[in-house]
Order: structure tokens, then sequence, then C-alpha cells
């Protein structure tokens, strides 16, 4: 909409707006990466902050934003003189799509103008239309892996170098980075998590009052936008104002000795990889000094700061939760408070003074506006949703089921599976898994598992461009092949060659794509032994590791007792998957086919959704089949239907014992794919794996 929600009107959701004003009062913070369920008003907020920044003086017609006081002296439209008279414009807001190229991104040589009228054209990317602006991307963590590295990158230096096709440009490129994701659908790498300044995690309100007053606030939005606005306008220019002047007193922030020990502390007390949490806690908590109108850093800034610059940091793998134990983070504040003479007496986290933020952030009293009549429509402002406190790690799940195994084997081991004060196995360690691979070539996502054609990757070949697409990769050597036939014909006069655009071929190459890997367990009576079912569930927790390394989407099917249950739907999210698996109840007989059958009506389903996507079935069992009329007939049958349709499949033969059956192998041979057992899932165990599935393929 051409009128934006204004940020003061936004019910709850305090410290996202406080992350959002410190990142708009000083830049260099990093950006904020803000992680919630849907409907919170994280893209809302986002929009909100642009309305409130200044607007911007810019040389004309420099499509690189430069300023006129201080023009970048690499420009590519350059150079600029120094008397240049600038022109203003508002600050820019700009989105990145999801499917956005990296053409797109950083901008790329025009090849086929270059190549047909000898003109060399650069078209900027969405890295030099952001410069000095706010870039935008919502659902981040759904973005190609190789587009959040170039995009982090230049965030971090200020500046994109564009080093292909034969061009080679550098131009400016600083901006306030925003990134929103839902983690259900799927973390970033620690390693990506960790570029980003400051994180937010956003609930929607519980109270009912807070709901009503949400939406109450958006039906009068949406019945008028632009009254609504009005309504806001004297607390958004308040914010405004005090957004510039927290700017200018940001350079007068003095960050004393004692305040940056306390900062070392915490960080080193947290145990963060790296020294960017250090440095970007101390940005975040002279920024803050300078929000509350002061020019020296108080450990309660320090305190914030952390709250903002850490959690996200202090995760040691892909199934921590994101959080930090306050009780900690105080107690090494304690320890250290006091050993600078600067650090004075100052208000603790329950007792802000008359001019520091309030608890999130705004004011004492109200939101991060502090104007007059912020209160007058009673608590803390939100738009598709407010904030609540924030949710406690697992706090909001129910307790796990008092469950236990039955003797291996009894006929309904599901009796003796509800005793008192037992829970489901714990699973054991996870380890590193050998690599299964979907056979063939794909055209799937780009990921790390199976081999796949990709717009990255090792040249393999070349084709021509279909109608409409953009050529992006020039094969060189196809495309002479392509024209020179022709020479003649097209009077070529000297050296060189005559092109035509149908000459042009793109470059084919073969990279490594992502897929869906669905798990299908069985926890029925047979496996039910607490040993056994513990050595299965780190298993698949291994697995479950595996495919967030090679950023699959996963799944999860259950089966025991009359049936099976999809207990997790495909997802990016493989946490959901660790915590279903963490809570898995066992007992009762084994529908083998009614698991198979689960799997492929929810394969058939993910085809339709996503039909680029090759799925790996991940069979876990002992190959028993009991329950019904002729189990054993039934899971062949269903197991047939699977391999007929073309999944590749890995059976994890879990029987233990001296007696073995081998039902798990027969089971993988009506799948059409290989059996292994627990020990050969292991990296470091000797067999051909890949080998195999590729052979039974």
């Amino acid at each position: 909409m051409s009128t934006p929600y204004p940020l003061t009107a936004i019910v709850g959701q305090d410290s996202l707006r406080l992350a959002l004003l410190l990142n708009a009062v000083s830049p260099a913070v990093g950006g904020v990466l803000v992680r919630g369920e849907k409907g919170t008003a994280k893209s809302t907020a986002v929009r909100a902050l642009s309305a409130l920044l200044p607007e911007i003086s810019v040389v004309p017609g420099c499509r690189f934003g430069c300023d006129p006081a201080s023009p970048d002296p690499a420009c590519p439209d350059g150079p600029h003189g120094a008397a240049v008279q600038g022109e203003s414009r508002p600050t820019k807001l700009v989105e990145l799509p999801v499917g956005t190229s990296e053409d797109r991104l950083v901008g790329a040589l025009d090849i086929e103008r270059a190549l047909t009228e000898g003109v060399k054209s650069f078209e900027p990317g969405l890295l030099a239309h952001a410069h000095r602006g706010i870039l935008y991307v919502d659902e981040v963590n759904l973005l190609h892996d190789h587009l959040v590295d170039v995009l982090l990158d230049a965030a971090a230096m200020g500046a994109s170098h564009v080093e292909r096709e034969g061009v080679s440009v550098r131009h400016a490129a600083r901006f306030l980075l925003v990134g929103t994701m839902n983690p259900e659908e799927g973390e970033l790498r620690p390693q990506l998590l960790d570029r980003f300044g400051l994180t937010v995690e956003v609930t929607a309100p519980r109270e009912p009052e807070q709901r009503v007053e949400v939406v109450r606030r958006r039906l009068a939005y949406d019945a008028d936008p632009a009254a609504f606005a009005a309504r806001w306008a004297d607390e958004e220019q308040a914010l405004r104002g005090r957004i510039a002047a927290a700017r200018s007193l940001l350079p007068e922030v003095r960050l004393g000795d004692g305040a940056l020990r306390q900062i070392a502390a915490v960080c080193a007390a947290f145990e963060v990889d790296g020294m960017r949490a250090d440095i970007v806690t101390a940005r975040a908590a002279a920024a803050l000094a300078a929000w509350a109108g002061r020019t020296v850093v108080l450990a309660e800034d320090v305190r914030r700061a952390a709250l903002l610059a850490l959690p996200h940091r202090r995760r040691r793998n892909p199934f921590d939760a994101p959080g930090l134990d306050e009780d900690k983070l105080d107690e090494t504040l304690r320890r250290e408070r006091g050993t600078d003479p600067d650090d004075d007496p100052d208000p603790g986290p329950d007792d802000p003074g008359p001019d520091d933020p309030g608890p999130d952030g705004g004011p004492e009293g109200g939101g991060p506006g502090g104007g007059p009549g912020e209160g007058r429509d009673a608590g803390p402002v939100g738009l598709e949703g407010g904030g609540g406190p924030e949710s406690p790690g697992d706090g909001g799940q129910p307790p796990r089921g008092d469950r236990t195994a039955g003797p291996e084997g009894s006929r309904d081991a599901s009796r003796g599976s509800a005793s008192a004060g037992q829970r489901p196995a714990a699973a054991a360690d996870p380890y590193r898994t050998r690599p299964l691979t979907v056979p063939g070539l794909g055209e799937g996502t780009a990921g790390r598992r199976s081999r796949a054609r990709t717009v990255s990757g090792h040249v393999t070949g070349s084709r021509r461009p279909r109608g409409g697409d953009r050529l992006t990769a020039l094969h060189l050597a196809a495309t002479v092949r392509a024209a020179a036939p022709y020479q003649m014909a097209r009077g070529r006069r000297g050296p060189g060659l005559v092109l035509r655009g149908g000459d042009l071929r793109q470059a084919v190459r073969e990279g490594k794509e992502s897929n869906l890997v669905l798990f299908v367990v069985d926890a029925s009576g047979s496996m039910a032994a607490r040993q056994r079912m513990g050595a299965v569930k780190g298993a698949v927790l291994s697995l479950l590791l595996d495919a967030y390394q090679r950023r699959d989407k996963v799944g999860l099917i259950t089966f025991r007792g009359a049936g099976a249950e999809l207990a997790l739907p495909p997802t990016s999210s493989v946490e959901a998957g660790a915590a279903r698996l963490e809570k898995l109840p066992t007992g009762g007989r084994t529908p083998l086919a009614a698991g198979l059958l689960t799997a492929h009506e929810a394969l058939r389903v993910e085809r339709l959704r996503d039909p680029a996507r090759r799925p790996l079935l991940v069979v876990v069992t002992d190959g028993r089949a009991t329950g019904g009329p002729e189990p054993v007939a039934l899971a062949a049958r269903a197991a047939r239907l699977l391999g007929a349709a073309g999944v590749a499949s890995v059976v994890v033969d879990c029987e233990s014992g001296p007696v073995r059956l081998g039902l798990a192998g027969a089971l993988a041979r009506d799948l059409g794919g290989i059996a292994v057992t627990l020990g050969e899932l292991r990296a470091d165990t000797v067999s051909a794996l890949v080998k195999d599935v590729r052979r039974a393929a």
C-alpha cells in the first residue's frame, strides 16, 4: 500500500522495534534477523521503519546513489565532481524476492548486447539500488545459500565486487539489512546467522486485550489508511526526531574500558565463536546510549545489547534452540560491574532512568516514539500480531508421553508400554553418516546431496537459450562452433566472427541439489526395547543432521499399533523432525504396509507441490510385519508400489541378536533399494554404500 502502517501503532513487539531503531541510529550494528511465527508484524515493522528515515541527497543521474558530499571515487558512473549539486529523495526500501537470481542481486553484463552490438554495458543489481537505504529479505532462510553468502559479504564490507563475464566492477553497497524468517520452514546455517548483527524472536500476543487492539487497529487502517496514519502523525514525527538526535549524538558516545571488559566477559561466558559478537555488542551498546540521550555506555546498555546480539551466536549445532540464559548474563555483569569509574550507579533492568529506554527499548510508559498520546490506546503498540513474552525454549511443548517398551516380539507390547514414570527412550549421540544420494541427474533446488543441473557448479555442456530466457552464462566455445559454418554467408571481412542471436549458447552446469528425505520409522513393540530404540533414534537424528547440512527437506512417518501417522509433513525445519523424534512413543503391533502406503501418499502430494525435488525414502525397521490379514504380503505389495514409482529407497536394518531373519533385506529388494545395518550407516565403516545405491537403481 502507498501509506505504510505507522511503526508507533504496532501493538507490542518492543524488542523488534528497538532492534530496528538501533540499526537506524547506527547502521554499523549490522542489521537484524527477525525470527517468528507467521502473522506477527515482521514485514509490517520493516516497511514502517523506512517511512521514518530522513531523505538523502544523491548525485543526479548516478545509478549507485552516491552522496554528493563524499562521492565514491570508484563509482562506475563516476568520477563525480566535488561541486555537484545533489538532489533529495526518500530513503529506499529494496525488497529481495526469494526466487531472485545472482545476476539480479549483484548486477551483470548484458552479454547479448556486448556480443551483437559491441557495447560493454553493466546493469546494476539490487545491492546497488539498496545503497544508503534498507535491503529487506523476507523468508531469508529460503534464499539460496550462495545468494545469502554474497548478500552478507556485501553487507559486511560495505561494497559489492562483481567479477564475471569479462566485467570487473566495484561499487559501494552500504545498507541496513533486515531479514525475516519463520523457523518452522528451516534454519539458517550458523555461519550465516553470525553475519546478522542482531536477532529478535517475535510471537503473537496471548492476552485477549492486546489481540483485540491488534484487530481494532488493523480494521481501522484497512478502512482508511491515510486517516489512520494521520492519527499517529505526531508520534511518528517525535520518533523521527529522536532517531535524528541519536544519530547526531552517537559520535560523542564513549565506550569505557569497564564496558568493554563487561562485553568481553559476557561473550566469553557464553562461548560465542570469533570476535564479531564482541564488536556488534559494543556498537549496539553505544547506539543504546545515544538512543537514551547519554554519552556514556552503562552496564544496562551492555545487558540489552547482549540480549539482542548473542542469542543466535551461541548455537553449537542445528538442534540447539536460540536463546540466552538471563540469570547467567546478570551474574556475569555483576562480577564485572564497578571496574570502571564511569560505570557509576546505573539503572537496573527494573529501574530505568527518565531518559533511558523502557524494558524493551521504548521510553518508559510508551512505545519507542515516546511522543505525546502514545498511551492513549493502552498498551505497547502491532499490526498482524503483537508481542507477548518470548517463549522460553520448549516451554510451550506438552510433556512427553510416559511409555516404555514391552518385550521384543510380544504380540501386543503396548500393554507394557504405559508404566508410570517411564519416558520415551533417549536418542544415542548423533554421528557422521555415510552419504546417501538419489541416483540419476536432477534439476531440483540447489543443495549438497545428489547430482543435478544447477546455475552454479562445473560446466558440462551447452544448450540454446529457451524462448524468453536471459543468457546468464555464455559457453564461448559452443557459441563459436555454432557461428563458424555461416561466416562466408554472412559476408565476413577480415578477422573476427559475425554473430547472430541464434548463435549464442548457454553453459550447462552440474552441481548438487537438495532432496526430500522422508523417514518411515518403525515404532512397534518389536523395536521397543529401550536400548534398541535409543540406537534407532540416534541413527535417525544423525540422518537429520546430515539432511540439515545438505539443505534437504525432511518428513517423518511413524507406524505402530493399528496404523501409521504422518508425524511431520515435509518441511525444511529439521529441528521440528528432531523434536518429533524425541517424543516418539513405541509399542504395539507392526503395521508395516500402512507405513509404506502413507509414505506413498505423502510423496504423491509433495510431488504435486514441488515436482523438481526428488525424494529419498529411508525406512528404519527390522522388517517384521504383524497385525491384520496377511501382513507380510501386504507389506511386500506396498513396497513394490513404491519401487514401481521410481522412489530411491534405503532400508536401515535394525534387527539385532544372534538369530536374524533378514526381513529388512527382503523389504529392500521389493522397494528396489538397498539395506544397510545401523553399523554400516556410520561414515567410518567400510562400506560401498553409494555404489550399492546406484547399482540398485
